[in-house]
């Protein structure tokens, strides 16, 4: 084995020598050095227990060398220079676990001969912003009227989710790796895209604001229109964060609706908040996408806009903290299965029952997929009505 793997697996976690030690159950930080430095080799007991608090396969520490970093998927909206290693490292291991989870469901569709789908990667920036939106709205034929007539940000979300669905999009909400200790925070990453004609996945980090997960859906369905690759950074992928974001506000927020908004950039920040938060309210919309909106329009100084994004960030903090106290007084036990069907969507759920129905699909590997332990697949599925949970048929 090539000691150097240890070292690097480590550090890639986010883990400093004497977090992993405690985490491994070894006493002596001492001695995981002695593993990193190829002076003592390590148990399968001891292998088995990195691969899971390093989030690695086993099969990593038998590599020659540690591999390159890999690409990071298809988009990454929200990436701040400075965010810590721990932070990157989870990333890093959503990412590995998400594409894993992908490349299973896109062998799934293939094995269902499923057609390719048309609309990944079928535009590009040069088509210009009105002719992707023309085309993601009569694909997945949806349209602001019907967005505006749901009756909460959590149902307008859900109406151009289950129409992504129904187009052949798989739409995951993902915000840790199986546990709160393991969260990812929205500074982090908001969304991500995988850009698959057969499985095409969308990635929404369910710790931000549920009024901003119906514009990061559209943004990412906007990459996955333009079928866009690799990390962003450089000025090209930036452009096309722009018009990704542009093609997502133009549906939620059209610009001659934004000029109807009756607003002075010299009001009190407190008033500037109040007027945003009604305006948002009744077009489900984020406050802070209409206060961009009205900066990106000119209407608001970038010194106005930067005091309300932070005025705004804290607001959310304090109604998340209190929508989550009030949250554990109405817990029950059946709720892990309710919530995560709700996370994991109909599309993934109903693919890996056709396929368990089918023998095509393990319940092992199908909790891979789901993301849950082999005991949860049959009570998460049953409610499909497509696996019954005592294995008896009927």
């Amino acid at each position: 084995m090539n000691a150097e793997l240890f070292r690097w697996a480590r550090e890639t976690s986010g883990l400093s020598s004497e977090q992993a030690a405690r985490a491994l159950g070894i006493k002596d930080v001492e001695r995981l050095h002695a593993i990193e430095l190829g002076e003592e080799e390590p148990s399968r007991a001891l292998l088995l227990k990195m691969a899971k608090q390093y989030r690695r396969p086993l099969v990593t520490f038998y590599l020659p060398t540690p591999p390159r970093r890999g690409d990071r998927g298809e988009d990454f909206r929200t990436l701040p220079e400075n965010r810590s290693i721990a932070a990157d490292a989870l990333l890093d291991a959503l990412i590995r676990d998400v594409k894993a989870r992908q490349a299973v469901v896109r062998s799934l569709a293939e094995d269902e001969e499923a057609a390719p789908l048309a609309f990944v990667d079928s535009c590009s920036i040069r088509d210009g912003v009105q002719i992707v939106l023309t085309s993601i709205k009569s694909t997945l034929a949806i349209s602001l009227a019907e967005y505006r007539r749901q009756k909460t940000a959590e149902e307008a979300f859900a109406y151009l989710r289950n129409k992504a669905e129904s187009a052949g999009i798989y739409v995951l909400l993902i915000g840790n790796l199986g546990s709160h200790h393991s969260t990812i925070a929205v500074e982090t990453f908001r969304g991500f895209a995988i850009a698959d004609k057969f499985a095409p996945f969308v990635i929404i980090n369910d710790q931000d604001a549920r009024t901003a997960w119906s514009f990061t859906l559209l943004h990412e369905i906007a990459h996955l229109w333009l079928g866009t690759t690799g990390v962003s950074g450089n000025s090209s992928e930036q452009a096309i964060e722009k018009f990704c974001n542009e093609v997502a506000s133009s549906f939620l927020l059209p610009h001659e609706e934004l000029a109807t908004l009756q607003i002075k950039s010299d009001a009190p920040s407190e008033e500037l908040i109040q007027i945003i938060s009604g305006f948002a309210s009744t077009r489900h919309l984020s406050r802070k996408m209409v206060a961009y909106a009205l900066f990106r329009s000119g209407r608001l100084s970038e010194a106005v806009w930067g005091r309300l994004n932070q005025l705004l960030d804290d607001l959310w903090i304090r109604e998340k903290a209190a929508r989550k106290e009030k949250n554990k007084l109405k817990e029950i036990k059946a709720t892990y299965y309710i919530v995560r069907r709700y996370h994991l969507g109909h599309a993934l759920l109903n693919l890996v029952g056709r396929s368990i129905e089918a023998g095509t699909l393990t319940p092992v590997k199908a909790a891979k997929v789901l993301g849950v332990k082999p005991r949860s697949v049959y009570p998460l599925l049953t409610p499909l009505g497509r696996v019954d949970i005592t294995g008896t048929g009927g």
